[in-house]
């Protein structure tokens, strides 16, 4: 099933992009939901989803994570059913993320499911994340407020809510709406018909995130293990005093680490291709050899880039799950990284070049792409 947005990008991007929410109305005319509750049911009881019910009951909020076991005790008002990365699972559901790749790929998170009952949501919130929830199935009014500092408080050690605020968005979504919702802003979603949502969601690190994955990385990799000096030292009158040219020296040295352009780009390669959730591989079986991967792209057979896979290009080198994909063929790498299918057309000359093939059959057999057929 193919998806076709219906939006202005470059004037939603201007205008909306990581500065304001708003409702775009009918985005896709005519949406058929890709899943059933059924579907998004039997995916929360498997230990590889993340998922999560989050309830609103005599005044008291309650969220467990799955997987679970059985959802008829839970009664019919008043409670949501969430999974993360539908997409890395789901096939169908994974059509919805393809009209947002005019965003770059390393900033997508996932694709993010929610069924809930009439008086079901999470509470009122901030994400830290851009956010597209799409409106399928039933109806949902959700209010969004000014992005400004809130006191935030747990009503239960899962959920983190936000005190009430007025809304600039208040508005009822049908099927096909979106709400475009940036990092920052309060929302607040309530369930009034029974109802599927589906948030394609953007995420960036913060300095955090950098600095302890960069850390790792050199301790891997034996980074920055020269150790300060100072031969030109003289005598201090304060010894308790740091002077102005210590500190700099020692950032300096942790920059000077950093500044490694080979060091810095395997790094943030890894980094970027990262999963943040559980990926659905499957390798080939039987493995295919080099011989038949080329029959196959001869005869005209597209591959398919495993759903959820990170595919990303930094520089001159392609990444590939955390780890360098390293090809003869710089071209047909960078086809790798752009097309979620391919075959001889966007690959090229690189379909007849047995070191490439090699690399491409070893993937293969990975579970990374397959075969249509």
């Amino acid at each position: 099933m193919g998806y076709q947005l219906e939006l202005d990008w470059d004037h939603f991007l201007e205008n909306y992009w990581q500065k304001r929410p708003v409702v775009l109305k009918q985005a896709f005319k005519e949406f058929v939901d890709p899943i059933t509750p059924d579907e998004l049911a039997g995916l929360s009881m498997e230990p590889e989803v993340d998922s999560r019910l989050v309830s609103y009951k005599q005044g008291q909020w309650h969220a467990e994570h799955g997987p679970f076991e059985a959802f008829d005790h839970l009664g019919e008002t008043g409670w949501s059913l969430l999974a993360q990365a539908v997409n890395h699972w789901h096939l169908p559901s994974a059509a919805l993320v393809a009209p947002f790749r005019v965003l770059p790929d390393w900033r997508l998170d996932d694709l993010m499911i929610s069924f809930s009952v009439p008086g079901g949501g999470v509470g009122p919130h901030i994400d830290q994340y851009d956010v597209f929830i799409i409106q399928g199935m039933g109806r949902r009014r959700w209010r969004v407020g000014e992005n400004l500092p809130m006191r935030q408080f747990c009503p239960h050690p899962a959920l983190l809510h936000v005190d009430p605020f007025t809304p600039i968005i208040d508005e009822e979504l049908a099927p096909g709406d979106i709400l475009y919702i940036p990092p920052g802003f309060p929302h607040d979603g309530q369930t009034l018909e029974t109802a599927l949502n589906y948030s394609v969601g953007f995420r960036g690190p913060n300095g955090r995130d950098l600095i302890s994955s960069f850390a790792d990385y050199a301790l891997e990799n034996d980074l920055g293990s020269e150790h300060y000096c100072d031969p030109a030292l003289t005598r201090r009158d304060h010894p308790g005093c740091m002077e102005t040219h210590e500190v700099e020296r020692l950032r300096e040295m942790m920059i000077a680490m950093i500044n490694q352009p080979d060091d810095f780009t395997q790094w943030l390669g890894q980094f970027v291709t990262t999963p943040r959730h559980e990926l659905d591989i499957a390798p080939a079986e039987p493995p295919y050899d080099i011989d038949e991967v080329a029959a196959a792209l001869e005869a005209g057979e597209t591959l398919i880039r495993l759903s959820g896979l990170r595919v990303i290009r930094v520089g001159d080198r392609c990444f590939v799950n955390s780890e360098r994909m390293d090809t003869p063929d710089p071209a047909a790498a960078d086809a790798l990284c752009r097309y979620t299918t391919l075959g001889r057309d966007e690959l090229g000359d690189a379909c007849r070049n047995p070191a490439f093939l090699a690399v491409l059959t070893g993937l293969i057999n990975r579970g990374y792409w397959y075969f249509t057929g």
